[in-house]
């Protein structure tokens, strides 16, 4: 007896459709993995371990994307429409408060965000959160300066220090939100004769970053500097015995103690206007916010939690407890360009 022709077909046909409707079906549940595409100035082996952390608690793969602050925020304008970021992170809220005004980023809306991140380290209208504190602090050479010598920013600029304070450049983003804090505090006038006479105190031309500024002092190049807090966290555990060195060589200096407190900075993130996964970067948001990564930055990077009666590492409870300008950051974007002239016009 022949085999019925149409009997054998129908097993193929059904295999046929079966691997055709796996074939549609796959591709879409890979389209459904939950990711998160970072655009990060950031460069810490710490990050990469808060990635995964933040991966294996909530199943979503972080993806990085890294450049400096301003070719990122470059990208995202080209990009339009188009950007695969979800998430900017970057260090100093003057380049967030850019990003923000140049139409870049979404508000969120997070109970979690508003009760975990201080009002003053955070966007008002919630474009940008900060996650990190790093204190500009002024450090002085053991040998040469004596404590409570120096006890401001103010201070610099007394001619007492003519040809003995170490800073790096103004183009820098540090000083130029140090610059923009002052002249939120005391006004355009006060700030252009500060950035004048800390010009004319200076040791040499301004040279390198923060780092250098330290190694200078111990070089005998100079004798105060202006750094952020930090760099000498990680110089007292760097590999370079140089710069272990010239750590143990200066004191630390939170000024403006006796008055509005020492300027600040963050790093910090905000989602991007034209996120694909914003629900994930706000979950992002509040990992980063939350306790597990808030103990990891101090102890790694030597940076501040954004709660700073949190606890911090061994290193900064040997410097003491500080206060903290209590600015609201977003003052430092609305002071940038003012800030960039003085420092133009300084000849920083």
């Amino acid at each position: 007896m022949r085999p019925n022709l149409n009997n054998c077909l129908r097993p193929l046909a059904r295999l046929a459709l079966f691997i055709s409707a796996l074939c549609a079906v796959l591709p879409a549940r890979a389209a459904e993995e939950p990711v998160l595409n970072l655009y990060s100035h950031r460069h810490y082996e710490s990050d990469d371990q808060l990635f995964e952390a933040f991966k294996k608690k909530t199943g979503i793969t972080v993806n990085v994307t890294q450049a400096t602050a301003d070719q990122l925020i470059s990208r995202l304008r080209g990009e339009g429409k188009d950007t695969a970021a979800d998430l900017l992170v970057t260090v100093d809220a003057g380049r967030l408060a850019n990003a923000s005004s140049l139409d870049l980023l979404q508000p969120v809306d997070s109970p979690v965000l508003k009760e975990k991140i201080p009002a003053h380290l955070r966007d008002p209208g919630n474009f940008w959160f900060g996650f990190t504190v790093r204190a500009r602090v002024i450090v002085y050479a053991k040998d040469r300066v004596k404590p409570g010598e120096i006890k401001t920013y103010e201070d610099l600029a007394d001619p007492k220090w003519r040809g003995r304070v170490l800073i790096r450049s103004g183009e820098s983003v540090y000083n130029q939100s140090l610059v923009a804090s002052l002249i939120a505090n005391d006004g355009k006038a006060k700030a252009a004769a500060w950035v004048e006479a800390v010009g004319a105190n200076l040791a040499r031309k301004p040279l390198g970053g923060d780092r250098e500024q330290v190694s200078a002092i111990s070089r005998q190049l100079g004798d105060v500097a202006v750094v952020n807090s930090y760099y000498l966290g990680q110089m007292s555990v760097s590999k370079d015995p140089a710069e272990r060195e010239a750590y143990s060589k200066v004191s630390i200096v939170f000024p403006n103690q006796e008055n509005r407190g020492s300027h600040i900075n963050i790093s910090g993130a905000g989602i991007t206007k034209y996120a694909k996964h914003p629900e994930n970067a706000r979950k992002f948001l509040e990992f980063l916010a939350g306790d597990e990564a808030q103990k990891v930055f101090p102890v790694e990077t030597f940076e501040y939690p954004v709660n700073l009666s949190l606890d911090t590492s061994e290193l900064h409870k040997t410097w003491g407890p500080f206060k903290a300008d209590p600015l609201n950051l977003g003052e430092l974007g609305k002071n940038h360009k003012a800030a960039v002239l003085l420092l133009e016009e300084g000849g920083w």
